[in-house]
């Protein structure tokens, strides 16, 4: 029989002998330096997919933004047919006043759907004017220097989408003379 070695080292004495242990090693050796390969290919796998399932995750919501973008720009045309009725004081103010509440009511809820769905106002009023988020259709003229360049007027209310203009405000400008 055979005596077991602590020091690792083969017995001479193998059956195939020491040509066949050193096949054997260099077998292992091809073995451990596939499963290396093999293992890295495993991970490099592993992390492609958790990185696709994450881009598609993105590509999903950034389709549910867009379709929503468009249905809110249709609200968004509503809104501002509502806004016109009701800037118009004396047609308004001939109808009864029931009507006015219940038209109030409905253009309340339509802003509340809207807010829902992460649609906020750009008020520039008073502000510097800002060509990201705003659109100047004329200027008006002031002789005070604190309004050169401020938004002195808004045509025509604009809107946010999360960060992102999804129409800007139409607005006048001051310059000064």
């Amino acid at each position: 029989m055979e005596e077991n070695r602590e020091d690792g080292e083969a017995d001479s004495t193998f059956a195939g002998g020491p040509e066949a242990l050193k096949k054997l090693r260099e077998k292992l050796k091809v073995c451990q330096t596939e499963r290396a390969e093999f293992l890295a290919l495993s991970q490099r796998l592993k992390a492609d997919y958790i990185n696709l399932k994450r881009d598609e995750a993105r590509a999903r919501e950034a389709a549910v933004k867009h379709a929503n973008q468009n249905l809110l720009l249709e609200l968004i045309d509503l809104a501002d047919s509502f806004e016109l009725a009701m800037a118009n004081e004396t047609a308004w103010q001939s109808v009864s006043e029931n009507w006015r509440r219940g038209v109030e009511y409905i253009y309340a809820k339509l802003a509340g759907v809207m807010e829902n769905h992460g649609l906020t106002v750009i008020d520039p009023l008073d502000q510097p004017f800002d060509p990201e988020s705003a659109h100047a259709v004329g200027h008006l003229d002031t002789e005070n220097p604190e309004q050169d360049n401020k938004v002195l007027a808004v045509i025509q209310k604009g809107y946010r989408l999360a960060e992102k203009v999804i129409r800007p405000a139409r607005v006048k400008v001051g310059r000064k003379i």
